[in-house]
């Protein structure tokens, strides 16, 4: 496959490298003469020093042969444009744009969803785009799903499936602790799957001889309703959040604070804090009745202490900058708040971020590749996610009659370390389900699995169907 990516910034580089590693054809469109040196010596694809917003750049680049253009570059109305223009002369190349700004994205997509015209699968979308992806979307929804799990765990959840991946630390003394993952099935009745396991040392894909130590961080898939079971067997706790600190009132916070606010769970506190008084004043417009609305510095003591925010049970720290999310964050965490999530930049902050004091960092830069990776991926995957530090990406895809695996059984197919099949929605039926190793996949048959990062590509092709 061949990509174009106009942007060469972080979110640009690491889309790049994970499709270099995957074996694509890649060029790079970066306007910035310094940047564009940096990603020619750093990566092993084609740099363009140029503005990608021409056409004459684009067909330098080889719009007209790749298969896809995806633009990434700090400014929503260059990326939306140069999808457009692009579409006018080569409309079947796909085409993904990073929209930040919440209301082109909102507006865009109403309009493709309401207007008759658009509901005409021949007419193209509206500026030629054919996905916009959103990042602080993505972030927002992975703090929310954390929250209605009392901030205890990571979750990962899954379109269309009751099936939602947790994150948890086993906990010395909890039941897991010490035991094998052939041995945990018979702790409960619920289902589950253990899929990864990781420590300061190593992060494999489980099999049954996987021992569970002690600190150990593991991925659980199992129904949303068991997650609180699987965080008792692990020694730990779904926390009580009556009292909630929201740092950053931007569109992440903003997102966040109307899910909060819109699942009208009775709170003692619910403090929104921002050192922007112009945020600062439309939260209060926004939310004036929900919260209480501060303009001020998170990295100022006196207020801290006047307002007992060490006291308080979760602190959200969404403020576009992300080292002082990470800071602000182990600083609440060291003065006794019980919970922290932080938006980081990508998954190289991850383990930062957990050493630090943060007990759920989110990953923006990772959440927007993992969705243009999944668009760029074909119809047979329908979702990808990264996990566990970049270590994992979890796949959804539809099995094809000319998939490897059609017709064979799991035991037939397994290739350990490689990848692991997790939930099985076999075709004509409703829901998904926990295979067995007799289990055999069939044209139409939906599976979701994780894979290591390595042979993501090679998963893909061994299920997708190709050669």
């Amino acid at each position: 496959m061949k990509t174009v990516i106009v942007g060469g910034g972080l979110t640009g580089m690491q889309l790049a490298r994970r499709l270099i590693n995957e074996r694509n054809d890649v060029v790079i469109i970066e306007n910035n003469e310094e940047t564009a040196r940096h990603l020619a010596n750093r990566l092993n694809c084609a740099v363009l020093s140029e503005d990608g917003n021409n056409l004459a750049t684009l067909e330098k680049a080889g719009i007209q042969s790749a298969d896809a253009l995806v633009c990434v570059t700090s400014s929503d109305e260059v990326n939306m444009i140069t999808c457009s223009l692009a579409d006018a002369v080569y409309p079947k190349v796909l085409k993904i744009a990073r929209v930040r700004n919440y209301a082109y994205y909102v507006n865009t997509t109403q309009a493709s969803l309401s207007h008759s015209a658009f509901q005409n699968a021949n007419h193209r979308p509206l500026y030629g785009i054919d996905f916009m992806v959103h990042p602080d979307v993505e972030a927002a929804s992975s703090i929310i799903k954390a929250v209605e799990h009392g901030a205890s765990t990571e979750v990962i959840t899954f379109e269309n499936t009751t099936y939602e991946m947790c994150r948890i630390t086993v906990e010395s003394g909890s039941a897991m602790e010490g035991k094998l993952v052939k041995d945990v099935r018979s702790l409960t009745d619920k289902p589950f799957s253990v899929c990864y396991v990781e420590n300061s040392e190593r992060a494999v894909l489980a099999d049954g001889f996987t021992p569970l130590n002690a600190g150990d961080r593991i991925g659980i898939l199992t129904e949303r309703a068991h997650i609180s079971t699987m965080l008792d067997l692990c020694g730990s706790k779904a926390q009580s959040l009556k009292k909630i600190a929201l740092v950053g009132a931007g569109q992440i916070g903003t997102l966040v604070a109307t899910s909060l606010v819109k699942s009208k769970k009775k709170r003692k506190a619910f403090f929104i804090i921002d050192s922007d008084d112009k945020k600062a004043k439309i939260a209060s417009d926004k939310f004036g009745k929900e919260a209480n609305i501060f303009n001020a510095d998170i990295s100022d003591e006196a207020f801290i202490q006047e307002e007992g925010l060490n006291n308080f049970d979760l602190s959200i720290c969404a403020t576009t900058n992300y080292e002082l999310n990470m800071v602000s964050s182990a600083y609440l965490k060291s003065l006794g708040v019980e919970r922290t999530i932080a938006v980081v930049a990508g998954s190289a902050y991850e383990n930062i971020a957990k050493n630090i004091g943060v007990d759920i960092p989110v990953p923006i830069r990772d959440a927007v590749a993992d969705s243009i990776i999944g668009h760029l991926k074909g119809k047979a995957v329908t979702g990808i996610h990264t996990v566990s530090g970049g270590n994992f990406e979890t796949i959804e895809c539809k099995i094809e009659n000319s998939s490897k695996v059609c017709g064979k059984n799991l035991i037939q197919i397994a290739r350990k370390g490689e990848f692991l099949v997790l939930i099985v929605k076999k075709a004509g039926e409703d829901s998904y389900k926990i295979p067995v190793g007799k289990t055999i996949l069939e044209q139409g048959d939906r599976v979701l699995l994780i894979t290591s990062a390595k042979y993501n590509q090679k998963t893909i092709n061994f299920f997708g169907g190709k050669q």
